[in-house]
């Protein structure tokens, strides 16, 4: 009965280097889609799995089994290691679940104090420039979303380079990328293999905005300069961490990043190459699905052959 259930517990440590492979075939749009969608999804598989592991060990709990019509001595002799199984399963999703609520506390807690940083400070075409000498600009969530600019950041770009910079954190905001963020942030606190897509995610949305800010602009070198003299120039300012909940131009690997800029405009697989990449892709999705349904089914199936063992033949001639 447990098989499915453990088997969604290991899945993401053999989904998650595939979801990276399979994503980086990908135009950047898409591939950030397909990492925080199959993170989501494996991280609600595992939360399934653990579900199913406690309450197969539940049902050995004497009133539970009278509820349920269960023979004690009947769980006892088919299930004899569900009670231990159990407890683990229940230590371990309460510590799942407290991690996921502290990550969304910590995201919270980012973008509420940026919002208190910023609030004294004019809005101009949903833009906030602060002054200050250290180079910083990152976008902030909300309604309304704010692109937050510091007086260094503008002095270290000239105008054109500037109007790269908004329009990538325009981008950001636009393209609800904290959501994505959030997403896989979450999916990591519940399984630890999921950790290993928060940077392929991060590189992901950077080029995605990155693309964006350069079709904005009609320039890819253009966009190559400003994103590499923006890191240059936040680097040496020395400014603590924003935090995930702020994604910001000037992060991530710049150099791949100025390397994809100065390339031409990602194209996305085509032909062969695609239809192995959007299997690879749907295989994860339906093995994760299939082994959350199959793990709740086992648990189902299993409790009506323990209620067959107590239900009374029914008279003959009826």
């Amino acid at each position: 009965m447990n098989t499915p259930a453990l088997a969604a517990l290991l899945l993401p440590w053999l989904a998650a280097p595939a979801v990276r492979a399979l994503a980086a075939r990908l135009t950047p749009r898409w591939a950030a889609l397909a990492v925080a969608c199959c993170a989501a999804l494996l991280a609600a598989g595992t939360a399934v799995g653990l579900s199913v592991l406690l309450l197969a060990g539940l049902l050995h709990l004497p009133w539970l089994a009278a509820a349920g019509r269960l023979p004690l001595a009947w769980l006892a002799a088919t299930s004899p290691a569900a009670v231990p199984v159990a407890t683990a399963a229940g230590l371990l999703l309460a510590a799942v679940v407290t991690a996921a609520g502290r990550a969304l506390a910590v995201q919270r807690a980012q973008l509420a104090a940026a919002r208190r940083a910023v609030a004294g400070f004019a809005v101009e075409d949903g833009t906030v420039v602060v002054p200050d000498a250290a180079a910083e600009a990152f976008a902030l969530p909300g309604r309304p979303g704010l692109v937050v600019v510091t007086s260094g950041m503008l002095t270290a770009l000239d105008a054109r380079e500037r109007h790269v910079l908004i329009a990538h954190e325009r981008a950001h905001l636009t393209g609800r990328h904290h959501v994505f963020s959030r997403a896989v942030q979450v999916a990591g606190a519940v399984h630890p293999a999921l950790r290993a897509l928060r940077a392929p995610l991060d590189l992901h949305l950077e080029r995605w905005a990155d693309e964006e800010a350069a079709r904005a602009v009609g320039d890819r070198p253009l966009a190559a300069r400003a994103v590499a003299r923006g890191a240059l120039a936040a680097a040496s300012s020395r400014r603590a961490p924003r935090g995930a909940a702020l994604p910001a131009a000037h992060t991530g690997p710049v150099p791949v990043r100025v390397a994809a800029l100065l390339a031409p405009a990602p194209r996305g697989p085509r032909g062969r190459l695609l239809h192995l990449v959007v299997a690879g892709l749907l295989a994860v999705v339906g093995t994760t699905a299939a082994t959350g349904l199959g793990s709740a089914y086992d648990l189902h199936e299993y409790v009506e052959q323990g209620q067959a063992t107590t239900s009374p033949a029914a008279p003959a001639g009826r």
